[in-house]
């Protein structure tokens, strides 16, 4: 094992919400468990250094009072955990709107991330948070987006630009998280072509997630940008990582966040959460990712240095089951191949 703490290690929190607690979903798991959880995951001596945390009820009151700030800071304390990156609930059924909607509509997604930008201030101000973006998306799908994808892209980058002044304004960044899910993002290319369109370099990047963007070279919701051929033979290697490569030099120099994670090659929708990158466990044999390597592509540069933009990792579990998940050796796995990444990509600070 090497002496390397950074970058800081991360269990996200909200694979305990997304997908579970509507109708016919399973229940949704509560912050203190997940943090209990991820507190008591150790491998070799080494634990979790953090969380990233999702801005939204049961979890984190979008509302929330300067108490519940307090509460929230001292609930990762007691477990000598740091919050670094915070989901933003930008989506119409928790307050937010579509980043292409209607005047009204973009007006309640820039509010809902000055609402975030506020929490993490609080978080900063009571010591539990020195780093770590505030996570947005599109709030809006491929289909919408698709009825005319010129205009759908301008608008998203104007709403994006209105965001990044307020997050300017909290010294916050923005990270958009690449989804087939969400319109002007479902794309390698359309998530380029969205944030040059937003021209805000320093305040808007970003966030990588590993299974996320899988689906990205398979081109699952848009063909045209595919970097795999259809019927990809998933035994070829070599072609997989010249995919990888491709993709990552193009997304790379906006990455501001990353998500270790694991995928199958499939999508997976679950409850109200709609198809996206199956996150798998790291144990999953149908794994498609050499996570190790394959994380090396975020983290160094095409010369193979190393980046540093990231000061923590985080691990996404999202839509695991709650069996799966209730299990403290999933979280031993999950920490287990986190310090092999920071192990074969980070640096001692």
């Amino acid at each position: 094992m090497s002496a390397n703490n950074f970058p800081k290690l991360h269990n996200a929190m909200w694979p305990g919400l997304v997908g579970k607690g509507g109708e016919g979903a399973e229940p949704s798991i509560d912050l203190d468990t997940m943090l209990d959880l991820t507190a008591k995951a150790e491998v070799n001596g080494v634990k979790f250094d953090g969380i990233d945390i999702f801005h939204a009820a049961p979890h984190t009151n979008i509302d929330f009072t300067a108490d519940e700030a307090k509460a929230l800071a001292d609930k990762a304390a007691k477990h000598n955990l740091a919050i670094g990156s915070i989901v933003a609930p930008v989506w119409p059924p928790v307050g937010g709107g579509s980043a292409m909607g209607s005047a009204e509509d973009r007006a309640k997604f820039v509010a809902n991330v000055r609402k975030s930008c506020e929490l993490g201030k609080a978080l900063r101000d009571l010591g539990v948070r020195k780093y770590g973006v505030i996570r947005i998306d599109s709030a809006s799908s491929p289909a919408d987006w698709a009825k005319d994808p010129v205009a759908s892209t301008k608008l998203i980058a104007q709403t994006w630009r209105e965001a990044c002044d307020v997050a300017k304004d909290f010294g916050e960044r923005l990270a958009a998280e690449g989804e087939i899910c969400w319109g002007g993002m479902h794309s390698w290319k359309a998530m380029v072509d969205t944030l040059e369109q937003t021209d805000r370099p320093g305040i808007i990047g970003f966030q990588a997630d590993m299974a996320h963007t899988l689906l990205y070279t398979m081109g699952y919701n848009a063909p045209e940008a595919a970097l795999l051929p259809e019927g990809f033979d998933w035994k070829d290697q070599a072609q997989l990582d010249a995919a990888l490569v491709k993709m990552t030099d193009m997304l790379r120099p906006w990455t501001i966040d990353f998500h270790v994670a694991q995928n199958d090659g499939t999508v997976k929708g679950m409850g109200y959460h709609d198809k996206t990158g199956r996150h798998c466990m790291v144990t999953d044999p149908n794994g498609r990712l050499d996570i190790v390597k394959h994380a090396g592509m975020w983290l160094r540069n095409k010369d193979g240095s190393l980046t540093k933009t990231m000061k923590h990792i985080c691990w996404d579990g999202c839509m695991f089951p709650n069996e799966v998940m209730m299990k403290q050796q999933t979280w031993n796995d999950i920490l287990g191949v986190m310090i092999k990444v920071r192990d074969a990509h980070g640096w001692e600070g």
